[in-house]
């Protein structure tokens, strides 16, 4: 599930695109608070709250005349349909560039190309699509503990009756590709779930 911060001075601009993401989009979530974990922004009209969010890939939707900037910008009024378009898209372009990888303890993530470099080495290592998501989702909730039930039903998509033992085989064996030595690098283990070590 990918999580969409959106931001406007129209609370009944909010909760429409929020219903109709909700109904006509899979994949996707709205949240409105901006120290909410998130995976992309939506800024109605304030091309400066944009500058808050230099790491995540945005969409500026606007009725104004604006000169072209490092962000993807919507003319309203607009089609729910090209909104819709453009979200997948802009996310997968965005993580194709430098300002799209996720850097954390010496590490950084590449999601687009499935690799992570041990900057203190630059050692590269090849990761599979679910290594990919399951660093993605940790690192969105950052100094946060993620559970398993969590990243089963967010990252695999199942419910939360599933077993979690995919989860610890899968984190088993990223660990061995990516972590050097007996002392944990990049997933700290708890009584609770997984952190990413930032």
């Amino acid at each position: 599930m990918k999580t969409i911060l959106l931001i406007s001075e129209n609370q009944d601009f909010i909760e429409d695109v929020s219903e109709q993401i909700a109904e006509h989009i899979e994949g996707f979530s709205i949240v409105t608070d901006c120290n909410a974990p998130a995976d992309m922004v939506i800024v109605d009209e304030d091309t400066k709250r944009l500058k808050d969010f230099p790491k995540l890939p945005n969409i500026l939707l606007t009725s104004k005349e604006i000169e072209k900037g490092n962000f993807h910008s919507i003319s309203k009024p607009f089609a729910l349909i090209d909104l819709f378009n453009d979200l997948e898209s802009i996310i997968r372009r965005f993580e194709n560039t430098s300002g799209g990888y996720l850097t954390f303890n010496n590490y950084e993530l590449r999601p687009n190309t499935k690799e992570i470099v041990n900057l203190s080495n630059n050692e590269l290592i090849k990761l599979t699509e679910r290594e990919v998501s399951i660093l993605k989702y940790l690192h969105k909730n950052k100094s946060k503990i993620v559970s398993k039930n969590n990243l089963l039903e967010d990252v695999w998509g199942y419910s939360k009756d599933a077993s979690t033992h995919t989860i610890e085989t899968h984190i088993y064996r990223l660990r061995q590709k990516v972590e050097k030595g007996n002392n944990a690098q990049i997933i700290e283990t708890t009584d609770g779930g997984y952190r990413l070590i930032v």
